[in-house]
């Protein structure tokens, strides 16, 4: 179980990690200080202008009164668990984590190893909140890696081979019974015509039911696999020069030539941000000039309800440039060029979203690359 000083000294090591600060220019003495004034000396060390606005303040005070005792700071989590039900992050857009993430995560991290499995289930979004900054920090040899257990994804199950032929056995069989039937019917027809009396009233065939083609046509209408998402790396990403909403990125799709897409990111991230970061993407969207510019491609994003948050979906590491994101059980050939006219793109955005975990999916299939799903930090948002 963690100490009061321990706590601190994993606090100095955390925001000098995230700051790119050398602990050594922390004052020994200052660990005899609460953690707030811990916090602002080592922000003011950093030269950077960091946030100091009350809901940062709001969040130094939390980590300053959570508990030490274990058995006494489950509520505490709870709280903050509740928090993080309707956020990505505690503050910013979840690009990055802000000094406020890092300071309440090397606050609870010790609680949060030593919590049983139970209770653990109970906290599912301070878990994905803490597996998020342990991948985005390069917190080695200061913390403990939480182990998270990732929910498995089962394709569909297809009928056996031998139930397939049954069915088919099983149609014959009442298909030759009604062709029975039918002919039963046509002799009894036959013959009362020859004795002149009038044919047996045939019923009023019900009205059709639609085509099984067109089931399918409209089925395929709205299919994931109609559209091209592929795995692409930003190379190079800088402010629109005429729209001040815009971004434009140049992305390395596997292609000999990177490929220009313009996004309404300017918002919610930096150029900067976005530089050398990996994306998925729809690459076969009808090119076109948003306010003069060519765009490619139409980069996925997360989005909370607002929007105050949104962040392109993000593909595993083990994800190679280029590929494309498959869907288990749904099989199809994207089309060359999607038709603007059809909607397509409107009649199949709607079914993406996030789940509880993060996990990008299509009618709750996840986004799969050959190195695991693509994920965002923003749990049950919309995917556009």
């Amino acid at each position: 179980m963690a100490t009061v000083d321990s706590r601190k000294k994993s606090v100095v090591l955390a925001l000098c990690k995230h700051l790119s600060l050398d602990p050594s220019v922390v004052p020994a003495d200052s660990l005899d200080s609460d953690i707030k004034s811990l916090y602002l000396n080592i922000t003011a060390a950093s030269g950077r202008g960091v946030n100091h606005s009350d809901e940062v303040l709001k969040w130094v005070a939390f980590a300053e009164a959570f508990p030490v005792a274990l058995d006494a700071n489950f509520e505490n989590l709870k709280r903050l668990n509740d928090e993080l039900s309707v956020k990505s992050v505690l503050l910013g857009n979840g690009l990055k984590p802000s000094e406020a993430d890092v300071l309440v995560y090397s606050v609870i991290h010790s609680s949060l190893v030593n919590l049983s499995d139970t209770n653990k289930e109970k906290l599912p979004h301070v878990l994905r909140w803490m597996d998020y900054i342990q991948h985005k920090q390069e917190f080695v040899g200061i913390f403990e890696k939480i182990l998270l257990q990732k929910p498995g994804f089962e394709p569909p199950v297809t009928k056996p081979v031998g139930a397939v032929e049954a069915d088919l056995k099983s149609n014959k069989t009442e298909q030759s019974i009604k062709n029975v039937n039918k002919s039963e019917a046509d002799i009894s027809n036959d013959k009362n015509k020859a004795e002149g009396k009038p044919a047996d009233k045939v019923p009023a065939k019900a009205k059709a039911k639609p085509a099984d083609k067109e089931v399918a046509e409209k089925e395929n209408e709205v299919s994931i696999s109609l559209l091209n998402i592929q795995v692409g790396l930003i190379r190079k990403a800088w402010k629109h020069p005429s729209a001040d909403s815009l971004l434009v990125e140049e992305i390395d799709v596997g292609d000999a030539k990177l490929r220009q897409v313009v996004s309404g990111l300017a918002k919610y991230c930096r150029p900067d941000e976005l530089t050398n970061r990996r994306v998925v993407l729809i690459t076969n969207v009808k090119p076109g000039k948003l306010r003069d510019v060519m765009s490619e491609g139409l980069v996925l994003c997360a989005l909370n309800e607002g929007p105050t948050i949104v962040e392109p979906l993000l593909p595993p590491e083990g994800a190679k440039i280029g590929e494309r994101v498959s869907f288990s059980g749904i099989d199809g050939k994207p089309e060359d060029v999607l038709n603007p006219k059809k909607k397509q793109l409107e009649k199949i955005t709607p079914h993406l979203f996030t789940e509880d975990n993060g996990v990008a999916t299509f009618k709750g299939i996840p986004f799969m690359t050959s190195g695991g799903p693509c994920t965002s930090s923003i749990p049950r948002a919309t995917i556009k």
